[in-house]
């Protein structure tokens, strides 16, 4: 069994790697929020079923998670991340013959399958990144992870926005699809060559059996070493949950706001770049993030304002109108940056040798952005754009009980 690399190692170079990762995760991930709008112009699709993208793209961490794990416990993270970088590439392709027979179900498949891929980067990528040096500094390292993945998705809004969404608004037929092609062939050999570089590269190899219980992040945790079941550690347990409340949160911000906009009488030149804004919060929370953790605030603190802050613009977004209203779902992009950095950790914590399981699990959490978003499509075909967005009340509402008592529970 490999060691864990001494603290005292440059986790520099791995790192960048990782951030390489986590660039393309943001950029294949926040994609999807212009090609909701674009599908549902071409195929004049509801909501409901234009947000079958993300549904289609995130379903794929419940699928594969837990598979995953056990491809990653055999081929170890290096090999798990190359291998899963070729799988996406294999998603991006099948774009080139959704487009040659129009077929919005094939699209569907292949942004499953780039899930797919994803999810076994994903497995490996947050928990190396998390254990590659002090855990008491894990949020602020996923934070840089998080600047890395905000950048590429405010790329991607730019990029695929002004190919895509230029116009107003009248998109439609099946030469419009052809604007697709070109972008997702550079997008798959990119993962190609990248799985390569991955595969070859230096990359060290941890082990997160070898967890040190004296760097527990959390205050009054007991010895964990007699636990059986990984369903044991109610941290990690009610850790899934406001994972799945988060990564729907967030999903719902940034995918649906374009389509909002609309609903609210923007055009299309305007409403493309909307979520650029809950971006550019995300990010701006994430840099605010590397400041304060954990020097001046720990990752529980973050995560109570977070989540404090998140419904307070829920509420404003229910209670204003027009540009104001797009302007607060934006701003919880803020809010909801300290989030993610912080749940893992604190999830995670001292589970040992159950840490590779416990991500997989995590990484199932995800799926959370694949479901609600179609409850929020539902509720803004049958009841409004702007009352749909109350469904965020109840999941911010246990993102912060978790914030203040869930991470505590050691037992049942």
């Amino acid at each position: 069994m490999v060691s864990q690399p001494p603290k005292t190692q440059n986790y520099f170079a791995p790192l960048l790697v990782i951030g390489i990762l986590f660039s393309v995760f943001g950029f294949l991930t926040w994609v999807n929020s212009v090609l909701i709008a674009f599908f549902k112009q071409v195929f004049n699709l509801s909501t409901v079923a234009s947000n079958l993208v993300a549904f289609a793209f995130l379903i794929s961490y419940t699928v594969m998670a837990v598979p995953a794990s056990i491809v990653l416990k055999r081929t170890g993270f290096k090999k798990g991340m190359s291998l899963g970088l070729l799988v996406m590439a294999t998603g991006t392709v099948t774009f080139v013959p959704a487009v040659r027979v129009v077929s919005y179900p094939l699209f569907l498949i292949g942004l499953f399958v780039t899930g797919i891929g994803m999810t076994v980067l994903q497995t490996a990528a947050n928990p190396y990144a998390t254990i590659l040096g002090p855990r008491e500094s894990a949020a602020q390292r996923i934070s840089f992870m998080g600047i890395a993945n905000k950048l590429a998705g405010i790329a991607s809004q730019y990029i695929f926005g002004g190919l895509l969404l230029t116009g107003a608004g009248t998109v439609t037929g099946a030469a419009s699809l052809e604007k697709i092609v070109s972008p997702y062939l550079i997008l798959t050999g990119l993962l190609v060559g990248l799985a390569g570089l991955i595969r070859f590269s230096n990359l060290p190899e941890v082990s997160e059996e070898q967890d040190d219980p004296s760097a527990d992040v959390t205050a009054g945790t007991t010895d964990r070493s007699e636990h059986t079941s990984i369903w044991q550690f109610p941290n990690l347990v009610l850790g899934v949950i406001t994972l799945f409340c988060y990564v729907g949160a967030e999903v719902i911000a940034g995918d649906t706001i374009i389509n909002y906009g609309r609903a609210l009488g923007f055009a299309n030149d305007e409403a493309k770049y909307f979520t650029t804004y809950t971006l550019y919060g995300l990010l701006g929370g994430y840099l605010l993030g590397i400041i304060l953790i954990p020097r001046f605030i720990s990752q529980q603190a973050a995560l109570r304002f977070g989540a404090l802050y998140s419904l307070v613009l829920t509420i404003a977004t229910l209670l204003t109108s027009g540009f104001r209203s797009v302007l607060c779902v934006a701003l919880m992009g803020f809010g909801l940056a300290p989030i993610w950095p912080a749940i893992w950790p604190l999830a995670l914590n001292r589970l040992g040798r159950f840490t590779k399981t416990g991500s997989a699990l995590l990484i199932m959490g995800i799926s959370g952005g694949a479901l609600l978003p179609l409850l929020h499509g539902y509720l803004t075909d049958v009841v409004s754009p702007k009352l749909a967005y109350g469904l965020l009340l109840p999941l911010f509402g246990f993102i912060l009980y978790y914030a203040i008592w869930g991470y505590k529970k050691t037992s049942w």
